[in-house]
Order: C-alpha cells, then sequence, then structure tokens
C-alpha cells in the first residue's frame, strides 16, 4: 500500500528520466501527495492512434475515480489497485479492460514501519536520487456538474518475501508494494495488450533504501488533504 509519496516535479528530471515534458502552464502539482492530491502522471499520447505513439505527462488526482462515482471523497479508497483484482473490482475494471495504463514518477514513497514499537514514516527510495516508475492506471472522470478531472491509482502487488517492505505495515498485515518498473519496460508497460500487461506484476527486485522520515509538523498522521477544485483541466482534452 502507499498512500502518501513524492512526486517528481521538476521539468529537468522529468525529461532526462522520464523523457517527458510537462505543460509550464499546467496546476504546480503538490509536494507530497496524499489520496486526491495533485500529480503528474505519464500516458501514451492519446493524440497518436499507433502503439508507437510518444508519451506525454499531464497533472491528475491520486485515487482512480470510476464514472459512477459521485463524489471526489470515492478516491480516498481507491489510491492503490491490488494486482490480483484490478481487472475485476468496479473501480478498476474499465480502466483495465481498456488499457488505461500509466506511470507514475515519484521520487520516493512513504510508508509506515512499526519496528521500534509504533508507527514511523519511512522514505523508501533508490539510491543516487534515482527517481521510481510506478505501474498504474488511470481514466477521465466527469463529476455530475459536467467538470472533468484525470485520476489515477497504483497498482500493487505482495511483498511479504521483499528484502525491505516485508519490514514495514503493521505486524500481522500483508506487505504490500507498488509496482515499480525498470525504465526499459516504460514503454513495454504502456503498449503491450491488456492479456500481456500482467506480466508486469512483481516484487520490484533493484535496490531500494529505507529510512524514518517524518511528516513536516504542518502535517499530522491521517490528516485528510484540502479538497482539490472539481474542474481543474477544463474539458479534459
Amino acid at each position: 500500500m502507499c498512500s502518501n509519496y513524492r512526486p517528481v516535479t521538476r521539468l529537468d528530471r522529468l525529461l532526462t528520466f522520464f523523457g517527458v515534458e510537462r505543460a509550464k502552464d499546467e496546476p504546480p502539482p503538490d509536494l507530497d501527495v496524499y489520496p486526491m492530491g495533485l500529480a503528474p502522471f505519464i500516458r501514451l499520447d492519446p493524440d497518436h492512434e499507433s502503439r508507437d505513439a510518444p508519451l506525454v505527462v499531464q497533472n491528475g488526482l491520486y485515487g482512480l475515480l470510476p464514472q459512477s462515482a459521485v463524489e471526489l471523497s470515492w478516491g480516498r479508497k481507491t489510491y492503490n489497485a491490488r494486482s490480483e483484482t484490478v481487472h475485476r473490482l468496479l473501480s478498476f475494471k474499465e480502466a483495465w479492460a481498456k488499457g488505461w495504463r500509466c506511470i507514475i514518477p515519484a521520487e520516493q514513497l512513504y510508508e509506515p514501519c512499526y519496528e521500534s514499537g509504533r508507527f514511523e514514516r519511512w522514505r523508501v527510495k533508490q539510491p543516487g536520487d534515482v527517481p521510481l516508475g510506478v505501474a498504474g492506471i488511470y481514466r477521465l472522470w466527469t463529476n455530475p456538474q459536467g467538470a472533468q478531472n484525470f485520476t489515477f491509482a497504483m497498482i500493487t502487488v505482495n511483498a511479504d518475501q521483499h528484502p525491505l517492505y516485508r519490514r514495514l505495515h503493521k505486524p500481522g498485515d500483508e506487505k504490500r508494494m507498488p509496482v515499480i518498473l525498470d525504465p526499459e519496460d516504460y514503454g513495454a508497460w504502456l503498449r503491450c495488450t491488456v492479456a500481456e500487461a500482467p506480466r508486469f506484476f512483481k516484487a520490484w527486485d533493484g535496490v531500494l533504501e529505507g529510512e524514518p522520515s517524518p511528516p513536516p509538523p504542518r502535517v499530522s498522521v491521517g490528516r485528510r488533504p484540502p479538497e482539490p477544485p472539481m474542474d481543474l483541466f477544463g474539458d479534459g482534452s
């Protein structure tokens, strides 16, 4: 599970590590993202119909909203999609079936750790400040007033045997981690067929570092982030 992360927001890092350029006139994303926070996600350019379409980056809300959702609060329960059920749960199955897959660029992920006997927020990242590309799904949601917002969710897998993630989360809980993609697989994840996509569902075998990272004083654990405006992206085009 991952309910909090720091997105890649710098234009130079998005270009260097993911090969995409964020429009300078887009609203600035959040520095630390919680469910329904604003952050960049990467998808195939919708203006190109072929599988060779280039990648584009744009902002979305962290928490995938199916069209049946009538309010933003739904996304506070749908920011993670389990790989075992993403194809059949109401919240995710249309995005999955239609191949609306994305990459979520993250500088670091935040996870709970209880090794000290109490809750601590830990920072999970790659060595050398190399960002992570997390596999996700997205969709365009239209609210009851007709405004449109892109929304997305991270896909997670079992991590009971992962050398770092098995130390995280509450004792006795299943250990889960986001699907982290190797950079050479970014294009394949976005361009493969729906039937081929599950081959990426595995705990990442790359090196991850974890260390305590207390929230800033103004952020309390479990605090609900403020509601974003209902129409952040105009007509969604």
